[in-house]
């Protein structure tokens, strides 16, 4: 998995006024006694990675523009009884009764669908970790209008990821949260949602996956040279490596050298500076010595500035194909490369 930049946070309409609405329910004195007990049911609630939608796990409510219907019908029907309108029973029982088939169509949309969670893959923090989900439908009609988000606190609004469901098929949707700290997390609690067809009826479901996702540190943008080699063994060698970006020292390529000796990096800025010239790296150099990332030689003050830090240095180190370990309070990795290898690094710096 390629590295992800931390993305910057800029202030959009959208979210000052999800802000606003936030701090307006903040101010609401049962906000409190709601969010009390909408966690204590939530805690209730089983965890499954597949969650069948049925008439226990389903709910329902008429919506503002159902309300207003509502008021509308009441309205006419006491005209219509006031002034003796046929025609006035006649579109008010009209309308009322495409709000009753409305309702079950709505509820029926709902129920019955399966929602499945794919093992989320790990991300970096400050990144949006993305959760794949699969809404089946055994029904012989498709099922349209259906809706998937991260269920919010009180106040703070959904972001929304619709789909349609095709006749005994299945589709995908991704729904996106981001972590607030690096480590191991739950996922959060997620939302089902439907109004179709008429919107006048919100039917909708929580779901509590028991899946977790594990957040990288963030690497230090831009990386840092990656810190000297240390000597192998009884100390053979002259003196440490200077840290020069690369670890290893170079030479001039020769006719013969492998291909992975070359410094692939150092090619490309010689071919962009109009110049053809290659370098291998000095591989009795590397036997002499060897790359150990530790937080002491990070050297900053804050803790997680250090992770930060070394997190960069792991995935440059990868990144040259170079031999390296890595030493934290209680763990050492072995220096050795590879995928599996910077896997077990930064699994290591995530829940240090």
């Amino acid at each position: 998995m390629s590295p992800n930049a931390p993305l910057a946070s800029h202030s959009t309409p959208a979210t000052s006024a999800g802000r606003l609405r936030a701090a307006i329910a903040s101010l609401n004195p049962l906000t409190p006694v709601r969010k009390r007990f909408e966690n204590w049911w939530m805690a209730r609630r089983p965890l499954s990675d597949t969650l069948t939608l049925t008439q226990r796990n389903v709910y329902i409510l008429p919506t503002g523009s159902g309300w207003m219907l509502a008021l509308t019908l009441l309205v006419l029907l006491v005209a219509s009884i006031n002034y003796q309108l046929n025609l006035g029973y006649l579109l008010t029982f009209l309308l009322a009764g495409s709000a009753v088939v409305g309702m079950h169509i709505c509820h029926a949309t709902l129920r019955g669908i399966t929602l499945h969670l794919k093992a989320p893959e790990p991300r970096f923090m400050g990144t949006s970790a993305t959760l794949e989900v699969q809404v089946s439908s055994e029904r012989k009609t498709p099922r349209y209008g259906i809706g998937l988000a991260v269920h919010g606190t009180v106040g703070e609004p959904h972001h929304w990821a619709w789909t349609d469901v095709p006749a005994q098929g299945r589709a995908s949707v991704q729904v996106a949260f981001a972590p607030a700290r690096r480590g191991l997390h739950r996922i959060p609690t997620l939302t089902a949602e439907t109004r179709f067809p008429l919107g006048t009826f919100r039917v909708w479901t929580y779901w509590r996956p028991a899946a977790q996702v594990l957040v990288y540190p963030a690497p230090e943008m831009p990386a840092p040279p990656l810190p000297a080699g240390e000597p192998r063994g009884a100390g053979t060698g002259s003196a440490p490596s200077q840290g020069i970006g690369e670890f290893d020292g170079v030479r001039a390529y020769r006719r013969g050298d492998p291909l992975k000796l070359v410094v692939w990096k150092k090619a490309a800025k010689s071919l962009g500076t109009g110049t053809d010239d290659l370098v291998s790296r000095d591989s009795q150099q590397a036997q002499r010595h060897e790359l150990w990332l530790d937080p002491v030689l990070a050297s900053l003050p804050d803790p997680e500035a250090r992770i930060s830090r070394l997190t960069a240095w792991v995935l440059q180190a990868d990144r040259l194909g170079l031999d390296y370990g890595l030493r934290l309070p209680g763990v050492e990795v072995a220096p050795d490369n590879g995928p599996a290898h910077r896997r077990r690094c930064l699994e290591a710096l995530a829940l240090c």
